[in-house]
């Protein structure tokens, strides 16, 4: 059943950034960038000089798609990385040159067989940006944490980074220093999965929760990535072919204040943490 009363829309998070990559990855690797048409400044706002981005990508070729927490790393020729960061809105579409546009289309890469991957931001909190190493080392080192997909930490090292701390375990895990990726969405759900409540302090966890925790971000992430991801119902997020993301009528706890826990211990209702809106379930999650 999908959520009944969703809230406003988070930015994509992991799996809705690795669906979209792995969408692009066949259609742009192998592929020379012909040029690069940004048309609102702001989203190229982490350069000194906004042409600098047009002017890094032009005639480079694309080596590979990665991707690190909620970042996409398309590595080019002459070790330059082109970084793509959607934001609270944005999403990529793939078209052929001379297609119609969706509106707030910010961004439009072209590449040597007419493709155009097109980066479509209503609220321009996402950007784009070319980076050399030095940069990209400088933007990730001690800023952004291990991938919570490909490279999560193991249980001693989250029950480390948690000792002490008196934030709510949310509001952790949504901290992108601690695990690289997580969301509103999936940070709700992987609670809910792990019987953790959302406000317990992060230090106040013993090592059998954590081990909880952690085995729960995986198959979260995966049944997530496995759907598509997530598309509310304002479509914000699309998948680059226009498809909406698939894992909303899956949710467990986010969204679905008033209704029935899954575990039929209770109803799940709405918490505000730290200015975010956090669904949980006051029966299961303690």
């Amino acid at each position: 059943m999908p959520p009944s009363k969703p809230a406003a829309s988070p930015m994509p998070e992991l799996p809705e950034v690795e669906a979209t990559r792995r969408h692009l990855e066949p259609l742009i690797v192998g592929k020379t960038i012909a040029s690069a048409e940004v048309r609102r400044p702001r989203m190229v706002r982490r350069h000194e000089h906004p042409g600098d981005f047009a002017d890094r990508v032009r005639g480079r070729p694309i080596h590979s798609l990665g991707r690190r927490g909620k970042f996409m790393l398309a590595t080019l020729g002459g070790d330059i990385t082109w970084v793509t960061h959607l934001g609270m809105s944005g999403r990529l579409s793939v078209a052929v040159a001379g297609d119609a546009e969706a509106p707030h289309t910010n961004v439009v890469i072209r590449l040597d067989d007419a493709t155009e991957v097109r980066m479509v931001d209503p609220r321009t909190f996402g950007f784009v940006a070319a980076w050399t190493p030095e940069e990209l080392t400088g933007v990730f080192l001690g800023h952004i944490g291990r991938d919570a997909l490909d490279d999560l930490p193991t249980t001693a090292e989250i029950e480390a980074t948690l000792a002490g701390r008196s934030a709510p375990i949310k509001a952790l895990l949504l901290d992108q220093r601690v695990v690289a990726g997580l969301g509103n969405i999936y940070v709700d759900e992987i609670l809910h999965r792990a019987t953790i409540a959302p406000l317990r302090a992060g230090g106040s966890l013993d090592r059998l929760e954590v081990a909880a925790l952690r085995r729960a971000i995986g198959p979260v992430l995966r049944a997530g990535l496995r759907h598509g991801g997530t598309s509310l119902g304002d479509l914000a997020y699309l998948l680059p072919d226009g498809r909406s993301g698939d894992y909303l009528r899956r949710l467990a706890a986010y969204g679905r204040e008033g209704e029935p826990c899954l575990r039929g211990d209770g109803m799940i209702e709405r918490t505000v943490i730290r200015g975010r809106s956090s669904f949980w379930c006051r029966g299961c999650q303690r």
